[in-house]
């Protein structure tokens, strides 16, 4: 055992004093806590260029009807559109709406004439509010009242909980866990191709500079390649506790500074509505000043992420990144052995990538039905379960399943290890022949 320690240690400190540790150590919170921040961060900034736009009207049914907002502004003219056209340089429209007299059939298309392109949310904007003008003047064309429309059009919003065993309700957002479940399924898809072409490098570089004979005087083949595999194990599991320490301080400070207001605004307009509701006011009395969407958004997002199980999810991660990062090591480490240069892995890689890619292939599917006998199956598959069980966690999987899972994962990664072990002992030490899968078949059986 002393003699795996010391492997264990070389492999260990030769990994992390390198400056692409220390790298990618700081930049890897940077780049995650980004991802986070950055969206939430722009969604509250109001980022809208105003349009200024002049209305050319040929159909006569729009004027003054057409729906404005804060950010863009209609202005109706009498003006041709070749004298609109000719005149656009000079004036400081920022873009012209020209509205065919055949509007009405939709024989002609509306025209959007710009200096600098408007965003999609204002040509949304100008499309929708045409179309819904031209419905209602079709409806009243046939004597529809307007009002019976309206009051029969109804919007709601859909609120899942989840129902625990002990009767209590859990408030659950499906995106929420669909977006986590999959980061958290791919962080363990890269971690495992990582560090486990790592260890493959390492292997081909012994055997090729021929340190391995020397080493493998003094140890055992068995533990020359336990001792690897745990050290670049080791690096990986401080690299991903100090990315998630690193990114949870900066996401922590970030939240603090960029939305401590909306949390506060939010309680205050709901505490008002309330206040309001108790003194017995009707449904007018109730139309308050409405939250801005984009901080009524980034503060159902902070509520969605405080009702997900990060400590479960976290301990679960840690327990499949090892198992299924040592699983797979070992056959990583078994190709490194058996072949003399690194151009030569690609005909024994396929077979040990095919599970990895398909469970990222299958994750899409599974995340639609984490509950399905699929999803069952592939979760307790060694080979897949530790990229599907991420993807399932925040949709919650019942403690029986994820023992099993667990279970089965350790007792796969017992396995392929005897087995690598079994190609890892003679490969290490054969220098100049072009290996098959036939020979290595008989390397499994090979006394001795």
């Amino acid at each position: 055992m002393n003699k795996i320690f010391l492997i264990i240690q070389r492999e260990y400190l030769s990994r992390v004093k390198k400056k692409s540790f220390l790298i990618m150590t700081l930049v890897g919170p940077l780049l995650m806590s980004s991802v986070m921040i950055i969206p939430m961060w722009l969604a509250l900034r109001d980022h809208e260029v105003e349009q200024k736009i002049q209305v050319l009207d040929e159909s006569f049914l729009f004027r003054d009807s057409i729906p404005q907002n804060k950010k863009v502004k209609f202005i109706y003219s009498d003006d041709s559109l070749n004298t609109a056209l000719s005149n656009f340089g000079k004036r400081d429209y920022t873009a012209i709406l020209w509205i065919p007299p055949t509007i009405m059939s939709g024989g002609t298309a509306v025209k959007l004439f710009y200096k600098e392109q408007p965003g999609v949310a204002t040509e949304e904007h100008i499309k929708s509010g045409i179309e819904e003008m031209i419905y209602n003047f079709k409806l009243q064309k046939n004597k529809v009242d307007l009002k019976i429309i309206r009051n029969a059009q109804t919007s709601i919003s859909l609120i899942t909980e989840k129902i625990t065993e002990n009767g209590a309700s859990e408030r659950t957002s499906t995106g929420m866990q669909m977006g986590i479940g999959f980061v958290f399924g791919f962080l363990i898809y890269m971690f495992i191709f990582l560090y486990g072409a790592q260890v493959m490098r390492g292997v081909i570089e012994e055997k090729t500079s021929r340190i391995v004979e020397v080493i493998i005087s003094s140890v055992r083949p068995f533990e020359l390649m336990m001792g690897k595999i745990t050290g670049v194990a080791l690096v990986g599991l401080t690299q991903f506790l100090l990315w998630l320490v690193l990114t949870f301080s900066i996401y922590s400070v970030a939240q603090s500074v960029l939305f401590s207001g909306i949390k506060g605004e939010m309680a205050q307009k709901e505490l008002a509505r309330e206040q309001v509701f108790k003194k017995g006011a009707n449904l007018e009395a109730l139309k308050l000043e409405k939250p801005d969407m984009h901080s009524k958004g980034t503060y159902e997002l902070f509520d969605s992420l405080a009702s997900i199980d990060f400590y479960q999810i976290i301990v679960c991660f840690l327990f499949y990144f090892l198992a299924g990062y040592l699983m797979y090591a070992a056959l990583f480490a078994a190709i490194g052995s058996a072949i003399d240069s690194e151009t030569d892995t690609q005909q024994f890689m396929l077979p040990i990538t095919i599970p990895l890619i398909l469970s990222i292939v299958m994750a899409q599917t599974i995340m639609q039905e984490p509950n399905s006998s699929l999803a069952w199956w592939f979760s307790m598959i060694p080979l897949t379960s530790p990229i599907i069980m991420m993807v399932r966690l925040p949709f919650g999987v019942p403690w029986p399943q994820l023992v099993l899972s667990m279970t089965l994962l350790v007792l796969g990664f017992i396995f392929t290890t005897w087995l690598a072990s079994r190609i890892y002992r003679t490969g290490i030490l054969m220098y100049g022949k072009k290996v098959s899968y036939r020979e290595l078949w008989k390397w499994l059986f090979y006394k001795g």
